[in-house]
């Protein structure tokens, strides 16, 4: 797996989290969300850079979790998820190209913030994100 495949793994497990997070019915306020993700990976001969991306999430998109999940290869499942105060945790199996299975957990600063982790194990490989997110505005 090229370090272009793995990056877009874990973007897409990142964007993943809201959904997550919703199932489990973790308060997630609807608006622009600006996420803030690093990887790392022992072995790789490089630094892999930070990522920020921003995503849009209405209320209907936080009603319905399949729609925060973004199109990608494969096939995820959240499995296993736990919430305990303001901490939401869980465990996701991946099947398809790049198959694999990890665990994250959240930890809520109140409806517009969260920061969490998320460990995914795939071909061989352990991959370790961090990440923080918050509610930066409402969707345009």
């Amino acid at each position: 797996m090229n370090a272009m495949t793995k990056t877009a793994v874990v973007f897409c497990a990142v964007l993943m989290l809201p959904a997550a997070i919703q199932a489990a019915g973790a308060p997630m306020q609807e608006g622009l969300w600006e996420i803030s993700s690093t990887m790392s990976m022992p072995g790789m001969p490089y630094k892999i850079p930070p990522t920020k991306v921003t995503h849009c999430y209405t209320k209907e998109d936080l009603k319905d979790s399949q729609k925060t999940i973004p199109k990608q290869e494969g096939d995820c499942k959240v499995t296993d998820m736990k919430t305990s105060g303001n901490k939401v945790s869980w465990k996701m199996v991946c099947t398809g190209k790049s198959p694999g299975k990890g665990e994250g957990e959240i930890d809520y600063k109140g409806s517009t913030a969260y920061e969490g982790s998320m460990k995914m194990e795939t071909q061989g490989m352990v991959m370790t994100s961090k990440y923080k997110a918050k509610r930066i505005g409402v969707c345009k």
